[in-house]
C-alpha cells in the first residue's frame, strides 16, 4: 500500500493542534480512563480497591524483609518502600502501557476521528487514578508511622505535576516508536523491570552512599545517573517529611524540557503515519 503524503501533515501547527484538541476532549478520555479501571475489576467484590490491597501487601512484605536484611527500623524502611512503590507504579505504568498506547487502540484510531493525544491523556489519567487509589495506603501509613511533615511537604503536588508531564511525553514518544518498530515493546517492558532493581525503591540510597566501605559508597553514587532516582525523590522526600535536594528538581526539569522537545519533533514528523502503522 502506498502512503500518499498529505500537504501540511508535517507542520508544527498540526502537532500542536493534536495536543490541544486532545486536551479539549477531557470528557471523553476522562470517562474512558475511569471505564478502563471498572472494566478491569468487573465482577470483583472489592473492585478497584484490589489495586491498593495488592500494592500494600507487596510493600509491607518487602519492608519487613529489607528491614531485616539492612538492619533498619521498620518505621524507616517500610514508609520508604511504600512511597517508592506508589511513585514507581505511576512511572512504570506510563512507560509500559505507553509502549502499547496506539497499538492497543488500533480500532479507535482507525474508526474514531479524534486526536492521537486523546489515547495518551486517557492512559495518563488512568495512572493518576491508580496513584490516587494507592494514596489510601499512604494515609494509613501516616497513622501507624507518623512522619514529620511540614509546609514544604506541599511541594509533592508540583512534583506530581512534573511526573504527569513526563509520563505524557514518554507515553507519546514510546507509543509512536513502538507502533513503527513492534520489537521495542517487549524490550521497553524488560528495561522497566530491570530499572526497578537499579532504582532505590526497596533499598535506601543514603545508607549505601554513607557506607563505611568506600567501594560500596563509590558504586552507590553511580545511581545519580539513573533518571528515575530523581523523579522518585522529588515526591518521596516531601511525602516523608525529609529535606529536599535541589539537584533532583533541576535534573527533572531538564529532562521535562528535553523530553517534550524531542517528542514534539517526532510528533510533527510522524503523527500522520500512526494510523497506517497500527
Amino acid at each position: 500500500m502506498t502512503v500518499t503524503a498529505v500537504p501540511g501533515a508535517r507542520s508544527w501547527r498540526r502537532a500542536a493542534d493534536d495536543l490541544v484538541g486532545g486536551w479539549g476532549q477531557r470528557q471523553l478520555w476522562g470517562h474512558l480512563g475511569w471505564q478502563d479501571i471498572r472494566q478491569r475489576y468487573r465482577r470483583s467484590l472489592l473492585g478497584p480497591i484490589w489495586i491498593t490491597i495488592s500494592m500494600a501487601v507487596t510493600a509491607v512484605a518487602l519492608g519487613i524483609l529489607y528491614a531485616g536484611l539492612f538492619g533498619n527500623e521498620l518505621s524507616v524502611q517500610l514508609p520508604y518502600i511504600l512511597v517508592g512503590f506508589i511513585v514507581w507504579g505511576f512511572i512504570s505504568g506510563c512507560i509500559s502501557e505507553g509502549s502499547e498506547v496506539f497499538i492497543a487502540n488500533e480500532g479507535l484510531i482507525k474508526h474514531l476521528p479524534s486526536p492521537l493525544s486523546v489515547h495518551v491523556y486517557r492512559l495518563v489519567w488512568r495512572q493518576v487514578l491508580f496513584f490516587a487509589h494507592n494514596l489510601a495506603v499512604y494515609a494509613v501509613m501516616l497513622i501507624i508511622f507518623p512522619q514529620q511533615l511540614s509546609w514544604t511537604s506541599l511541594t509533592a503536588f508540583p512534583a506530581f505535576l512534573l511526573l504527569t508531564l513526563n509520563g505524557a511525553w514518554a507515553a507519546l514518544l514510546l507509543g509512536m516508536a513502538t507502533t513503527r518498530f513492534r520489537d521495542l515493546t517487549p524490550i521497553t517492558q524488560s528495561i522497566v523491570q530491570l530499572m526497578f532493581f537499579l532504582t532505590p525503591i526497596v533499598w535506601i540510597y543514603e545508607d549505601l552512599v554513607n557506607s563505611p566501605n568506600p567501594a560500596i559508597a563509590e558504586r552507590a553514587r553511580l545511581v545519580e545517573f539513573n533518571p528515575f532516582l530523581h523523579f522518585i525523590e522529588i515526591i518521596r522526600q516531601p511525602m516523608l517529611g525529609q529535606d529536599q535536594q535541589i539537584r533532583h528538581w533541576i535534573i527533572v526539569l531538564a529532562i521535562t524540557v528535553v523530553g517534550w522537545a524531542v517528542t514534539l519533533v517526532v510528533l510533527r514528523r510522524y503523527r500522520a503515519r500512526i494510523s497506517y502503522w497500527v
